[in-house]
């Protein structure tokens, strides 16, 4: 039976050996949830990128250009990871060079070890978790945290996951036993739970509630972006 595995923090992530697994990237608040929203609404990829200044090396191509830090626009950038950019009137059938502040680099470091890696978020919950079954190989959640450091959200859909798989699968560390029992005492109400995260407080002082109600949205999507070469695309696969 493979085992599913949570890592709290891309700071820890060179504790596992994900060689020869699946790794699900995890921003809830917003990356991860924009990127499954604008995939599953035809963009035709979705490239993460590290730093702001690479985003510019993709000026000439025509490409639209998006770049959050510390949960803003950068300015000069044509929109940030709010999902609401991310409809189809804007990114059906368009490249987007995307930049966060802590899920993008997560992808990156995903990216360096790993069989696979592929995005997460409630919008696409029984998606991943039906691929990962299919799957039948080890897992690992990544959590993107903030700044590397712990957070609720991703932890709780962590826990989400883990719910689902815990039959199918090896629970294969405290950390994913953790967020199996945050995510039970949450799921009745998350975004009751989630008034205690400091990323939650961050949003409401941007004025994105909004965002934040959406994010915690359960299957709007069945896209699941993987992520091949420098590109996130639509994951192809038979169920």
């Amino acid at each position: 039976m493979p085992k599913i595995e949570v890592c709290l923090t891309p700071a820890l992530l060179d504790l596992y050996a994900i060689e020869n697994s699946i790794v699900v990237v995890i921003d809830i608040l917003r990356a991860t949830s924009s990127i499954t929203y604008g995939i599953e609404n035809g963009a035709e990829a979705i490239i993460p990128v590290m730093n702001v200044e690479d985003c510019l090396n993709y000026a000439d191509k025509g490409y639209l250009l998006a770049a959050e830090r510390n949960g803003e626009v950068v300015e000069g950038y044509d929109f940030g990871n709010s999902p609401f950019s991310y409809t189809a009137e804007k990114v059906a059938g368009k490249i987007v060079v995307l930049t966060t502040t802590n899920g993008t680099k997560a992808m990156h470091l995903a990216q360096e070890r790993a069989h696979q890696v592929i995005v997460g978020s409630f919008l696409n919950l029984t998606s991943v978790c039906d691929y990962l079954k299919k799957e039948n190989k080890d897992v690992l959640l990544l959590c993107a945290g903030w700044k590397d450091n712990f957070n609720l959200e991703d932890t709780l859909f962590a826990g989400a996951v883990v719910e689902q798989l815990k039959n199918d699968f090896t629970v294969g560390d405290d950390s994913s036993v953790a967020a199996l029992d945050m995510y039970q005492l949450a799921k009745g109400d998350l975004r009751g739970y989630l008034k205690k995260s400091s990323h939650s407080h961050r949003l409401i002082k941007l004025n994105i509630e909004e965002d934040v109600q959406f994010c915690l949205k359960v299957d709007v999507c069945k896209a699941i972006p993987v992520l091949e070469g420098e590109k996130l695309i639509n994951l192809k696969y038979d169920i």
